[in-house]
């Protein structure tokens, strides 16, 4: 998900929060002061669609009757409501129960949820000023009301008593997740505080609600306020012809001269693998490694306020580290785990990274290149060496994965898999225009799911790919209520009367996040907190890394890939070349991954505040994976959303540990076929269906029928 942009569990009684860790890389901070709630609803709510029946096809949103002004009052009147909702809970006369205090508590917010993902659906997707004003002003109310709920000593004392008494109610497997999980999500969010430690809990946390708002605004804004624009053809050398015709459309949009390069992955990525320009390439690189590192929109403060009120609340909480904290939701569970695995990748990973590494400098020297090799050459070089070896480049691929056929090929492996099946929808209100919406159905036809799907890059709308809901899945009074799901890419856009063409690493990532929404889809639960992708972080992964290992398959290629012009079908030597190359500079890649692994780690696994120098400590940090000479004045740490904005805070490893599990699951299919059914049946049942029911060990056990290993990584990947 860069994010995949996923979903994590932050309390059963919050589920509509997840939300905002599922999509926008933001934090947890939802609920709101009820003085300010009372006063600032407005006076049209009668009008405002959010609480309206909604007349759309299968309930979706009506982004199409939706106004920006129709938000903030919705969402105050959303968390009003929740608030007397749980006034009811607490003033029932009756001994606590399951049903009247649990199951109550789950079912609360319903407005809010109603009114939350949308909202911040667009606020990733198809964001504007008014929306991120919208942003400011309510994240401090909703941190607020959702401290006062889980610091509720009335709720949380007949939660206790649920708790207590748990042995003998005779609770089913998911009722018994459930009750676990919503008491652990009062304790690990300040219940049994006391006193001023309560007080000093809720401040801390509406600061950290504010704070990581801010650090994710910064980063798109630092984003969008760069653009280089070259004038001079013989500078743009080696440029394929798709990535000129975007920067020439791009330029022509701006009022331009000549071709424009931002920093979105479009325009980066492509520029840096194929510029011949050395110094446009540092230009490029230093533009896109100094966001948010001072300026206008600097990160340098948010960093370390961010990491400093973590641990505050980390301390409060009775843990050393936030990273201790967090991973007692995980199924790594502890620290000392986490660094286990990432060791011993580096122990792995790291001769087969050097090896790599003098082959890229050996193949620069022969090119006649005499300087030092630094981080601004590294793609060129590599991509000019891969080329060489497997005669293989985007623009020799892009011609055979053009998008409508991809979708195609993609929903098909759905459809063959678990017999999902896409019919698209022109009637479903959409948020922009570029938006597809798709009715899914099982193959009983049994309706599953609405499917928006999103692809390509526009102003407002943030970098990466990820997948999130409109709605969840839950099961109640007999009805099972489908979900909503949303998929959102940033592929390169029709140019030049071509259609959209992909590169294999799009293609990859489509697979990846469409992964994400089949664990969405086939969601089959009572409580929407324990379906889907609600599954602990470093789980969530799973599913579509797995997705991922089809891409290279030519049976599944053969299914869809063709030329866009001739209808050919993808060579047999072409493919045959892409899966050899699957594993190019494949050390390198594992340590890029391990050193935000590490780093998200050194941020959340300290005991002290931190007052020092950023650059300094995360230089320091990455000398154990550093392969090329560190750029002085460059920061990772004010632009990594995924821990400072998002989700992935001491969860980054989650990546690679979800790569153990997506290897070891494939192997399944590997020896019993790339497309068996029985294979794919078992996982739907005893993995993707369960969503956050039982313990991802559990069920990866009972898939497995063993606990992962790390063998079927280390042989995809040809380390020895």
């Amino acid at each position: 998900m860069k994010y995949s942009q996923q979903a994590k569990r932050i309390g059963t009684a919050m589920r509509y929060l997840m939300v905002i860790m599922i999509l926008l890389q933001y934090p947890l901070m939802i609920m709101a002061n009820e003085k300010k709630t009372e006063k600032s609803v407005g006076n049209d709510l009668a009008s405002n669609p959010f609480l309206q029946p909604y007349d759309t096809p299968f309930g979706t949103v009506p982004f199409d009757r939706i106004r920006t002004e129709d938000y903030l009052p919705a969402l105050r009147e959303g968390m009003r409501r929740q608030q007397e909702e749980i006034a009811q809970i607490v003033s029932n006369p009756e001994a606590p129960t399951f049903e009247n205090t649990i199951v109550a508590l789950e079912r609360s917010g319903s407005l809010l949820s109603r009114v939350e993902y949308p909202f911040y659906n667009l606020l990733s997707a198809d964001s504007n000023e008014e929306l991120e004003k919208i942003a400011q002003e309510i994240a401090p109310e909703e941190s607020e009301h959702s401290t006062s709920i889980l610091l509720n000593e009335k709720l949380f004392a007949r939660i206790k008593v649920v708790w207590e008494h748990r042995e003998s109610l005779n609770l089913d497997v998911e009722d018994a997740k459930l009750l676990e999980d919503t008491y652990e999500s009062f304790v690990n969010n300040g219940a049994n505080l006391q006193g001023e430690d309560r007080e000093t809990y809720r401040k801390l946390v509406s600061e950290l609600s504010v704070l990581t708002l801010n650090f994710g605004q910064n980063s798109l804004k630092a984003s969008n306020a760069y653009e280089l624009n070259v004038t001079e053809r013989e500078r743009l050398a080696g440029l394929p012809d798709y990535v000129l015709q975007a920067a020439e459309e791009k330029a022509a949009q701006k009022g331009q001269q000549g071709w424009t390069f931002d920093l979105s992955y479009p325009s980066y990525f492509p520029f840096m693998k194929f510029a011949a320009d050395r110094r446009l390439r540092e230009q490029m690189y230093r533009a896109y490694n100094t966001k948010s590192f001072g300026g206008e929109f600097d990160n340098i403060e948010n960093v370390r306020k961010i990491v400093n009120t973590r641990l505050s609340i980390a301390r409060l909480l009775g843990c050393g580290t936030y990273a201790e904290s967090v991973l007692r939701r995980r199924m790594a569970s502890e620290p000392s785990k986490v660094y286990g695995l990432l060791d011993q990748l580096l122990e792995a990973y790291r001769p087969k990274a050097e090896q790599e590494l003098r082959e890229v400098q050996e193949y620069a020297r022969s090119k006649g290149f005499t300087d030092t090799l630094e981080a601004w050459d590294w793609a060129y070089y590599s991509n000019l060496l891969k080329e060489s070896r497997y005669s293989i480049n985007d623009s020799i691929v892009k011609p055979y994965f053009e998008l409508e056929r991809v979708k195609k090929g993609v929903f098909g492996l759905a459809t063959t898999l678990y017999g999902l099946r896409f019919v698209p929808n022109k009637t479903i209100p959409v948020y922009h225009p570029e938006v597809e919406t798709f009715e899914v159905y099982d193959s009983d036809g049994r309706f599953m799911a609405i499917l928006y799907t999103d692809f390509h890059p526009r102003e407002g709308k943030q970098s990466g790919a990820w997948m999130t809901e409109m709605k969840q899945q839950w099961k109640e009074d007999g009805e099972d209520s489908r979900p909503h799901i949303s998929l959102v890419m940033n592929f390169s856009k029709p140019t030049g009367g071509k259609p959209a063409l992909l590169t294999y690493d799009e293609l990859t990532t489509f697979l990846h996040e469409f992964g994400h929404s089949i664990h969405g889809m086939l969601a089959d639960g009572k409580y929407a907190s324990l379906t889907g992708t609600n599954v602990y972080r470093d789980f969530v992964e799973m599913p579509s890394q797995l997705m991922e290992n089809w891409a290279g398959q030519k049976e599944f290629l053969d299914r869809f890939a063709a030329h866009y012009e001739t209808g050919e079908k993808i060579p047999s030597d072409l493919v045959a070349k892409i899966k050899a190359s699957e594993n190019f500079n494949v050390g390198y890649a594992c340590l890029r991954q391990l050193s935000f692994g590490y780093l998200d780690m050194a941020w959340h696994d300290r005991s002290e505040p931190f007052e020092g120098d950023v650059e300094a400590f995360e230089k320091q940090v990455g000398k154990r994976t550093r392969l090329l000479p560190a750029v002085d004045g460059t920061c990772m740490s004010v632009q990594f959303g995924h821990i400072f904005s998002g989700g992935y805070a001491a969860g980054y490893y989650g990546y690679k540990w979800a790569e153990v599990l997506d290897a070891d699951v494939f192997s399944k299919f590997q020896e019993k076929g790339l497309f068996d059914k029985e294979t794919a049946t078992r996982l739907r049942r005893e993995i993707l269906s369960k969503g956050g029911s039982e313990h991802p060990m559990v069920l990866y056990k009972r898939f497995m029928g063993r606990e992962p290993s790390i063998e079927a990584l280390l042989r995809r990947n040809g380390i020895e």
